[in-house]
């Protein structure tokens, strides 16, 4: 058995994986012979480690953060959506429609009472309501909403889980 868990994708993850993941979860824009010196390898070997990561679904992508507030988007906000009816068709346009708004950041298919909950950044309060009224209210397949304004926003740790020995 191995010391470290293995992923979803059935790649076990070593410790030099761990660095480089943890890397470039940290700053995406790291050069490859900084990488391969924080992780102590030589910097075709990080090409190689990197290139593996990639090529075995671990490393989905490399983007930029924008600052919300910069771009004009200063009122952020979760809106938990319940749907009226269960029906398929509905369902799927509802997945298909939503994410696709420039509204919207993300869009979780969550248990409970709530079926899906929205992450929404927008220029101001009337801009969320009027989405809102636009997008939710009006949609015959969404039977409730609730929405909570965001306050603070803070990451967490977007890399593996640290293994415990």
């Amino acid at each position: 058995m191995s010391s470290h868990p293995e992923s979803p994708f059935g790649n076990d993850l070593d410790e030099i994986d761990r660095i480089i993941i943890d890397e470039l979860v940290s700053n995406a824009r790291i050069s490859n012979a900084t990488l391969a010196q924080r992780a102590s390898i030589a910097p075709s070997t990080a090409l190689l480690r990197t290139r593996s990561l990639v090529e075995r679904g671990i490393l989905t992508g490399y983007h930029a953060e924008v600052s919300l507030p910069a771009v004009g988007r200063t009122v952020q906000a979760l809106i938990s959506v319940k749907l009226r009816a269960h029906d398929r068709e509905k369902i799927d346009t509802f997945r298909e429609r939503i994410p696709a708004l420039p509204e919207v950041l993300s869009m979780f298919h969550v248990s409970g009472a709530t079926d899906y909950m929205l992450h929404i950044a927008v220029g101001s309060t009337e801009a969320l309501r009027d989405w809102v009224l636009d997008n939710l209210a009006t949609d015959e397949s969404v039977g409730h909403t609730e929405t909570t304004l965001v306050f603070d926003h803070q990451l967490g740790n977007r890399g593996p889980l640290p293994v415990n020995d």
